[in-house]
């Protein structure tokens, strides 16, 4: 097969998209020649075929990633391997039109957002860079005797598998803390978007990296998926995903040779509205809390709990924020919300809303498809909703939200942290105390107080129970990725 075919895009015209498997600096087919169609989520029409990797490519990814970590890369100064994430970084900056308008023709995310996360990127992969020769142990003073000093190295070859809802910003949360830190990496992309990642694969040997330190493969997550998590010769993995997948990762790391795993998995955020709230402000981030992304974000505040007080008047306001969205093209500028990613996941979608009105939750707005081609859903809400209600307990990951009353704040905590998931909330109030009081009582990995789903590269991001183990950026990801040895060295006689 070709390993390149041409595609276009409004905002790029003509361009030369990548379809083989990224390994060892080179673009190769896929053992057994199998490939997977790529639909595009707003016509519903195939854009393009892909390398599809099985186990065979797997395993020469894994064996190209080994030989770099014991090779080159072991003795590639940390100094140097900043400079190649700088380099790729400016490469990304180059490119970024093209990769946001890819992510856009691939997911289906609006072209303003996909460029959101370019930018996003380009942040997360400048600053691992500049961590790369910041990675330091210390001195332990035990006794005048001995000297003893502590080292923290490179786990080695790490699996890393990205979901299809942020396919450029997961791939840079997992690969950059992962190279700044010595390691070497196979990284699969999702299979229903692995276009923006074969693009962004291209720039890895231009910046200079070795080959077989980064390599990106394409395939199933029931094959090239389960065979990282199970290979002997991985060292770590690290996925990002749902939480009854994240299960079956974390079985096999522990049944072939107990990998280390890192999990970023599902969510069912509280988005608690106080009676004090500056209602306005509020409306605003909790619709971008529940549609940012076309509601396919792991950390959407799902789970709306607004004070009695002003319980009627905000349900009625946020009716019309919502339907003040604009839903459509994701290549027009104006477009907020794009289709769903696949037929699987709108399907999936409109089985929860029918199962709001079954149980029946007051469907306020929205509830059906938009326009008739693309899997465009109108954005949803359901009032009413009672805790027990399937809507309100199972992560639904589409624009569909549920509202419900609460009256005092000890009710609203009990109810914020009755799910067995634990990502991410809010709190909307104007009292500090208020916010700092019921902040420090959720259970949740990220707390936002008046704003929403505001991230960044410097501040840790993960969850609580079933909502994954260990954070991605800031500082706190290099620990996912590195060992600490401990050193002691005798410096004075026999003891025995």
């Amino acid at each position: 097969m070709a390993l390149t075919t041409e595609l276009k895009t409004p905002i790029t015209g003509p361009f030369q998209q990548p379809i083989g498997l990224f390994i060892n600096n080179e673009w190769v087919e896929s053992i057994d020649k199998k490939t997977i169609e790529v639909i595009n989520p707003t016509t519903e029409e195939v854009i393009c075929s892909v390398a599809e990797a099985t186990e065979k490519d797997v395993d020469i990814a894994v064996a190209a990633a080994r030989k770099a970590f014991e090779g080159e890369w072991r003795t590639t100064t940390p100094q140097q391997r900043g400079i190649y994430m700088f380099k790729l970084t400016e490469l990304v900056e180059k490119n970024k039109e093209l990769l946001a308008a890819v992510e856009s023709l691939d997911n289906g995310k609006s072209i303003s957002m996909a460029r959101g996360d370019v930018g996003a990127v380009i942040g997360c992969l400048r600053y691992y860079a500049g961590w790369a020769d910041k990675i330091e142990g210390k001195t332990i003073d035990i006794n005048p005797e001995t000297f003893t000093y502590t080292r923290h190295e490179p786990i080695g070859v790490c699996a890393q598998i990205i979901p299809w809802n942020f396919p450029l910003l997961m791939l840079a949360w997992k690969i950059a803390p992962a190279l700044a830190t010595g390691n070497t990496v196979v990284l699969k992309t999702a299979e229903q978007t692995p276009l923006s990642g074969l693009v962004f694969a291209n720039l890895i040997k231009e910046a200079g990296f070795p080959a077989g330190v980064l390599n990106i493969i394409s395939g199933l997550g029931r094959v090239a998926g389960a065979a990282l998590s199970s290979h002997m010769d991985v060292d770590k993995i690290a996925f990002t995903g749902s939480t009854p997948v994240g299960r079956t990762i974390m079985k096999a790391a522990a049944a072939s040779n107990l990998k280390k795993v890192t999990l970023e998995l599902g969510g069912k955020s509280p988005n608690v509205v106080f009676d004090d709230a500056d209602i306005e402000q509020a409306i605003s981030w909790v619709n971008f809390g529940i549609y940012f992304n076309h509601g396919q974000c792991c950390c959407a505040g799902s789970r709306i709990y607004v004070q009695e007080g002003i319980y009627d008047k905000f349900v009625e306001a946020f009716k019309k924020r919502a339907q003040a969205n604009s839903v459509g093209d994701p290549f027009d500028e104006n477009t907020f919300q794009g289709p769903q990613v696949s037929q699987l996941q709108y399907d999936r979608i409109m089985g929860y809303i029918d199962e709001g009105k079954k149980e029946g939750a007051k469907l306020e707005t929205g509830g059906g498809r938009h326009g008739d081609k693309g899997y465009f859903i109108q954005p949803t809400i359901f009032s009413d909703v009672t805790h027990d209600m399937k809507i309100m307990q199972e992560e639904i990951f589409g624009p569909v939200c549920t509202i419900a009353k609460f009256s005092t704040e000890e009710e609203v905590i009990h109810l914020g942290n009755n799910s067995s998931y634990g990502l991410a909330a809010a709190v909307h109030t104007q009292d500090l105390n208020t916010a700092i009081r019921v902040s420090n009582a959720l259970r949740a990995g990220t707390v936002w107080v008046n704003s929403y789903n505001l991230l960044s590269h410097q501040m840790p991001f993960g969850g609580y129970k079933e909502s994954g183990i260990g954070r991605e950026l800031g500082e706190a990801a290099l620990a996912n990725y590195t060992q600490n040895k401990s050193v002691s060295i005798r410096l004075g006689g026999a003891v025995f």
